[in-house]
C-alpha cells in the first residue's frame, strides 16, 4: 500500500462539487494520504506568529464555501460500490474561530438574538485545549477534532454548494468522526472522487451557533472499496455504530436515521423488522448531528457493546 502526502496549495483546492473535474491524484484501494486542510475562512497559518495566507479555488467558482482537497480518485471504483474512508490520524491547528448572531436564522431565533451584532469568537488550540475569553473570563474545553466535511463527488450533473449534507455525504459536521473511525459512503461516479476538509477543533451535537470551533487540520486518511450496496452514509467509530439521516424536515431526517439503525439489527441478528424495533429501543440513540446547514442532520448511535453477543451463541 502507498502513502501520498497531497500538498496544500490552489491548484488541490475547491470550494463546490462536481462529478466532472479532473482529479488531483488517483489512489489505490488501501492506500493512504494526508492533507492538510485550511481554515473554514481559506486561510492558514502553522505556527503561532505566523501570518494567515489565503487561499483561492482551483478556478474560479460562482459560490465557493467550505475549502476543500479534491477531488482525489480510488482506481477501481465503480459506481454502486461503497468507499470507507478511515481517519488515521487527526492533528488541529493552534488557532480556531467560531461565531454567533449577526442576522436571522433558525437558531438565532430561537435564542433571540437575531438582531445582536455578529460575535467573533477567537480560541488558542495548545496542549489538547481549546482556550478563549467570554465577558472578561477565561474558559478552556477539552479539544476534539474531527473534520467537517467528507464526501464523494455527487452523481448529478452540475455543480453543487457544500453547505448540505448529502447521500454521498459531505457536510455532515458529526463530532462523532474523530480519529479511527471510519466513514462508508455510497459511491454514485466512478472513480469515487474523495473531497476533504472543513477541520473542527469542538463541536457539541447540532452545531448550534452556526459554527464549530473552525481550525486547520493535519490529516491522514486510508481509503478501502467494498462491494455491496449503501442507501445512505453510515460510520463506525471507536465506541458506536451511526446512521445518518438527512433532510431539511428534522423528522424526516430522523426516519431515515432510525429506518437504516432497525435494517442493521434486523439483518445483523437476523430477526424481524418489528423485533428490529423493538430492539431499537433499548439500544438506538437519536442524535441531531446539526440543524445549520439548510438539510439537517440526525445519527441515529448503537454502542458497540449494547448487545451482548455471547448471549446469542
Amino acid at each position: 500500500m502507498t502513502h501520498h502526502t497531497i500538498a496544500l496549495k490552489k491548484e488541490h483546492l475547491r470550494g463546490s462539487f462536481n462529478k466532472d473535474r479532473q482529479p488531483i491524484v488517483t489512489i489505490e484501494s488501501g492506500d493512504t494520504f494526508s492533507v492538510t486542510t485550511p481554515d473554514i475562512e481559506w486561510g492558514y497559518s502553522p505556527n503561532k506568529g505566523e501570518p494567515r495566507k489565503i487561499y483561492e479555488p482551483a478556478q474560479k467558482e460562482a459560490n465557493p464555501i467550505h475549502p476543500m482537497i479534491g477531488p482525489i480518485a480510488i482506481s477501481g471504483a465503480k459506481t454502486g460500490m461503497v468507499v470507507e474512508i478511515k481517519i488515521k490520524r487527526i492533528s488541529p491547528g493552534w488557532y480556531g474561530r467560531n461565531w454567533a448572531g449577526g442576522g436571522s436564522n433558525y437558531q438565532n431565533e430561537a435564542v433571540g438574538i437575531s438582531q445582536e451584532p455578529k460575535l467573533t469568537v477567537d480560541w488558542l488550540i495548545e496542549d489538547g485545549f481549546v482556550k478563549t475569553t467570554l465577558s472578561n473570563k477565561p474558559f478552556a474545553l477539552h479539544a476534539r477534532p474531527f473534520l467537517g466535511l467528507i464526501g464523494l463527488a455527487p452523481g448529478v450533473d452540475g455543480t453543487h454548494i457544500t453547505s448540505p449534507p448529502r447521500r454521498t455525504g459531505g457536510n455532515i459536521d458529526c463530532r462523532e468522526l474523530i480519529e479511527s473511525s471510519s466513514l462508508f459512503l455510497p459511491v454514485e461516479v466512478d472513480g469515487a472522487h474523495v473531497y476533504v476538509g472543513d477541520g473542527h477543533a469542538l463541536q457539541a451535537d447540532g452545531e448550534t451557533s452556526g459554527t464549530a470551533i473552525e481550525c486547520p487540520t493535519n490529516t491522514t486518511l486510508e481509503v478501502t472499496l467494498h462491494t455491496g450496496t449503501l442507501q445512505a452514509p453510515m460510520a463506525k467509530t471507536p465506541t458506536e455504530m451511526l446512521f445518518f439521516g438527512f433532510d431539511e424536515d428534522l423528522n424526516l431526517a430522523t426516519q431515515q436515521a432510525l429506518g437504516s439503525a432497525v435494517t442493521y439489527l434486523e439483518e445483523e441478528y437476523q430477526i424481524t423488522r418489528t423485533e428490529a424495533m423493538a430492539l431499537s429501543s433499548t439500544v438506538v440513540d437519536l442524535r441531531i448531528t446539526q440543524i445549520v446547514n439548510g438539510v439537517k442532520g440526525v445519527h441515529a448511535a448503537i454502542q458497540h457493546d449494547a448487545i451482548k453477543k455471547t448471549f446469542l451463541e
